[in-house]
C-alpha cells in the first residue's frame, strides 16, 4: 500500500512540473507597441472636456423615512381617536419634512464628460466629478471607468 502511496505523489508532483510549462496559449505574441488589444484599448488622447450638471431629484426614500419617523413621534400623542390623528398628521409633516431634507442634500453638482480617442481606433465618454490635471490633447489611460494621465 506505501508503494502504490508513493507511485501516486510521484505523478500528482511530475504532472505538476509539467503542466507549469505547457503553453495553454495559441494565439502568438504581438511583436508591437502593446502586449495585447486589451492593453491598447485602455490607452488614449482627450479629445475634448464638457462640463455638465446633474440632475437633482429624490428618491423618496427621505419622505418615507419622515414619514416613519413622523408617525411614531405623533404615536406618542394622545390616545384614541386623538392618538390615530396625531400618528396621521406626523406621517404626513415628516414626509413633507424628509422630503425637503432629501432634495435640499441632491443638489446639481457639476460633473466632467471626457472625450477620449483611443489607441485602436475607439471613442469614449467618460463622465468624473473631477479632472484634477486633465487637459484637452493629453495622453491618458483608463481604469476602471476613470481617466488618469498617463
Amino acid at each position: 500500500m506505501k508503494h502504490m502511496t508513493a507511485i501516486a505523489a510521484v505523478l500528482v508532483a511530475g504532472t505538476a512540473v509539467l503542466s507549469g510549462c505547457a503553453s495553454t496559449s495559441s494565439v502568438p505574441q504581438q511583436q508591437g507597441y502593446y502586449a495585447n488589444q486589451a492593453e491598447a484599448a485602455s490607452y488614449g488622447t482627450i479629445d475634448a472636456i464638457q462640463v455638465v450638471q446633474t440632475k437633482s431629484g429624490t428618491s423618496g426614500a427621505g419622505a418615507v423615512t419622515g414619514g416613519l419617523v413622523g408617525a411614531l413621534l405623533g404615536n406618542q400623542v394622545g390616545s384614541g381617536s386623538g392618538r390615530t390623528a396625531a400618528t396621521v398628521a406626523g406621517a404626513v409633516g415628516g414626509a413633507v419634512v424628509g422630503n425637503k431634507v432629501e432634495s435640499s442634500r441632491n443638489q446639481p453638482q457639476d460633473q466632467y464628460q471626457i472625450s477620449v480617442r483611443m489607441d485602436n481606433g475607439d471613442y469614449r465618454i467618460v463622465t468624473q466629478d473631477n479632472i484634477y490635471d486633465l487637459r484637452t490633447g493629453n495622453r491618458v489611460r483608463l481604469v476602471d471607468g476613470r481617466v488618469y494621465r498617463y
